[in-house]
């Protein structure tokens, strides 16, 4: 989460290579939080039921995705966007089906 809010910090993270730029960022974006999903799953497992746990995760990435968005409102040449967030949670949403095939 402090590797995210840093680079969220971070006034221009463009490479200049225009689009690919911006659908590699959207793609990292999505990896990143499911990631973020997959290491909150791992701290809840065993602490509570499997699905809980996997919940636990998924509202508190989402939670994240939707503060982090709220940040970068705040850092000059940024802007936060709900088209993140739900970037951000495609990529949770993808981690929470991988978890629970993985279970089965």
């Amino acid at each position: 989460m402090a590797l995210i809010f840093f680079f969220s910090h971070q006034p221009d993270l463009s490479s200049g290579l225009g689009v690919w730029d911006t659908i590699g960022r959207k793609i990292f974006h999505a990896a990143e939080y499911a990631l973020l999903c997959f290491l909150w799953w791992r701290a809840f497992a065993g602490r509570t039921t499997r699905t809980g746990a996997l919940v636990a995760a998924a509202v508190l990435s989402v939670a994240y995705a939707i503060t982090d968005e709220w940040h970068q409102t705040f850092i000059e040449g940024r802007h936060g966007t709900p088209v993140d967030v739900v970037i951000d949670s495609v990529g949770i949403a993808a981690a929470c089906v991988w978890l629970r095939r993985r279970d089965e």
